[in-house]
């Protein structure tokens, strides 16, 4: 993809108006030092220096879709608590409608604490109550219809929390094929849900394999002679009717599966990794970005495996900007 190109699918991009669905969570970091050993026990002591929080869960892909356009809308559940509100307050903040939040009060807002000493993690802490199956309610599906319908592309992201079930989906699915818009998902194995004539699915190499049945198997090098993972594609492109399947491949990069065409790869783009926290969250992100904007599958898959690249060079739940996405093509692909 040349500088045009790009810059054309950069611009097409920011009218763009994205709608997000999924479990929504509250990402707080701790971030101190370690200069000793507890007496009480053999784990590090760290000395807490600065505190912050940031949207996390499917709240992270809407933060990574924010960055190239102004219109981002969430659909999701937060708890009666004091975590919700600060989500809510955060999202709001970063210019991310909430028109599409609702509360329960019988679940508290999902919340992982990151303690980061050294620029390592040292713990997570998660605290968390899978919401029950079904719960799905008649406001939430008249909702998701009525925020489909002015979208333009709609991306599904499942943590496996308990949002998202096949009633919600079917309902996405169907509005969005009565208005012409776009869907794409990262889906989670331990929620297996059917996508019928979905855009895009975007799974990693373990939840690929778990969903297409197959044992998992070690990475092969180069990636294109991995016959098995060519399997698992063919497998969930016919199950899932898919426009695409898009797997994301840790330090291989990533492979573009479409019916009718080889597969492709883009090798990795990171130069540097500090912390992989949220990258699929950016791959999905600007794949749809892109083919919302215009770009092809495989222009798609080149823009997400930058974006990919530069966030496992930060630390917490990390976005990427237009200018760093820039920065990354006018480096690696255009030097």
């Amino acid at each position: 993809m040349d500088r045009e190109r790009l810059q054309h699918i950069l611009d097409n991009a920011s009218a763009k108006r994205l709608l997000v669905i999924g479990d929504l969570m509250l990402d707080e970091f701790v971030w101190g030092s370690v200069g000793r050993i507890s007496p009480e026990a053999p784990v590090p002591i760290v000395e807490v220096q600065s505190e912050s929080s940031y949207p996390g869960g499917a709240a992270n892909v809407a933060r990574n879709l924010r960055e190239f356009t102004s219109s981002v809308t969430m659909l999701g559940m937060v708890g009666a608590d004091i975590s919700g509100d600060k989500l809510k307050g955060l999202l709001r903040t970063e210019g991310i409608s909430t028109e599409g939040l609702f509360t329960d009060p019988s679940i508290p807002t999902i919340v992982k604490t990151r303690i980061i000493a050294q620029r390592q993690q040292v713990v997570r802490v998660d605290r968390e109550q899978r919401m029950a199956p079904g719960s799905a309610r008649k406001d939430i599906l008249g909702k998701a219809r009525e925020l489909v319908e002015g979208a333009d592309a709609v991306l599904i992201e499942d943590y496996g929390k308990g949002f998202l079930d096949q009633g919600l989906v079917d309902a996405v699915l169907e509005a969005a094929r009565a208005k012409g818009v776009i869907v794409t998902c990262d889906p989670n194995p331990k929620n297996p849900l059917e996508w019928p004539g979905i855009a895009t699915i975007k799974p990693n190499r373990s939840e690929a394999f778990a969903a297409a049945g197959i044992p998992l198997s070690p990475p092969v090098h180069p990636v294109e002679n991995d016959g098995a993972l060519r399997k698992v594609g063919e497998i969930l492109l016919s199950r899932w009717n898919a426009g695409a399947l898009l797997i994301t491949l840790s330090e291989q990069g990533m492979m573009l599966f479409r019916n009718g065409q080889p597969p492709y790869h883009t090798p990795t783009r990171a130069r540097e990794i500090f912390d992989v926290s949220g990258a699929g969250d950016t791959s999905i992100s600007l794949y749809t970005l892109g083919i919302t904007a215009g770009a092809n599958p495989e222009e798609a898959a080149e823009l997400a495996n930058h974006a990919a690249g530069i966030v496992v060079g930060k630390l917490g739940t990390a976005t990427c900007t237009r200018a760093e996405l820039e920065a990354s093509f006018r480096e690696l692909d255009w030097a």
